[in-house]
């Protein structure tokens, strides 16, 4: 998380560079906040997650090296519309042409420390903070713009959180997570949620490719609407390579017949065994929805510690 640090000190100086940073994401994004690359007229270091959205990227990089240095831009981009990933989902990103003159903080710059960015007319402006309190940046509305300053913590690693229903609970972890070191991306198949925000609407027929598109590090966490869903979103999730968390909202007796029928679907013992439901750390009672928020927010945070 900190090798783009390097990649600057090394490469910057002695050639033409342009820095691709992921300002914010939101859905079914391949990378999150924070992650970088650096790109010259014939090389690359380091990915943004591939595919079409890395290609356009780079494209913009080295378009922008004919400029001069200092140089930046903000693109946003509409995965799904534009690029063609079936749960869609919206990265937006920085591109600048590095200034060499302006590499001073770099002396400064350590894993977990506060890196300051502002846009400035003639270049991004960079300094190391030790007071300064990080934010979340959207991925929708209008752009950062020359004068705006973002605070990001160097280095920090953002598990992606992929949760299924934006019900009461689904709402109530999306207000908690905003500080927490995870990734929100978030789905639900009914239209009529489409103007909750962050939430990405997916036809229920497909729904489960969004399982398929997480990454491996990433917590699954399902609590839709309706049993059948989650269901198949759980089988999905347990299918796949090991993840780091399979969560699955319900009580024991909904556990049960789910490992019943996950049994009769073929699936082996070691996958149902990675499936944790009910979620939440123990000891933690109450049915209210931010009550089981918080607990399940807490178990993931455990993931963190453990790895």
């Amino acid at each position: 998380m900190t090798q783009w640090l390097a990649w600057l000190r090394d490469v910057a100086p002695h050639e033409p560079a342009a820095l691709v940073s992921v300002l914010a994401s939101e859905g079914s994004a391949p990378r999150g906040p924070g992650t970088r690359m650096l790109v010259t007229a014939s090389m690359q270091h380091g990915t943004i997650g591939g595919g079409q959205l890395e290609y356009r990227a780079v494209e913009q990089a080295r378009a922008i090296l004919d400029h001069p240095p200092g140089t930046w831009r903000v693109q946003d981009y509409p995965l799904g519309p534009l690029l063609g990933q079936c749960c869609g989902g919206r990265v937006r990103l920085l591109v600048e042409h590095v200034d060499p003159d302006s590499l001073g903080w770099l002396a400064d710059a350590a894993e977990d420390r506060m890196l300051v960015s502002r846009l400035t007319s003639a270049r991004v402006e960079r300094h190391v903070s030790m007071t300064a309190l990080p934010a979340n940046l959207s991925a929708r509305g209008d752009k950062p713009a020359e004068g705006e300053a973002f605070v990001e913590i160097v280095g920090r690693h953002r598990r992606p959180l992929y949760l299924f229903g934006a019900g009461h609970v689904g709402q109530a972890i999306a207000r908690h997570v905003g500080h927490l070191p995870l990734r929100l991306a978030w789905f639900d198949t009914r239209p009529e949620l489409e103007t909750v925000p962050q939430v990405a609407i997916v036809p229920e027929d497909s729904v489960e490719q969004c399982v398929g598109e997480a990454p491996q590090d990433a917590a699954i966490v399902i609590m839709t609407h309706d049993h059948g869903l989650d269901y198949r979103l759980t089988r999905a999730a347990l299918a796949r390579p090991p993840m780091a968390f399979v969560g699955l909202i319900g009580s024991a007796t909904k556990r049960a017949r789910f490992l019943s029928r996950l049994t009769r679907d073929g699936l082996g013992e070691a996958a149902r065994t990675r499936l944790t439901s009910p979620i939440g750390v123990a000891g933690v009672g109450g049915k209210e929805p931010d009550v089981i928020a918080i607990a399940t927010l807490a178990q993931l945070l455990q993931l963190r510690c453990a790895t």
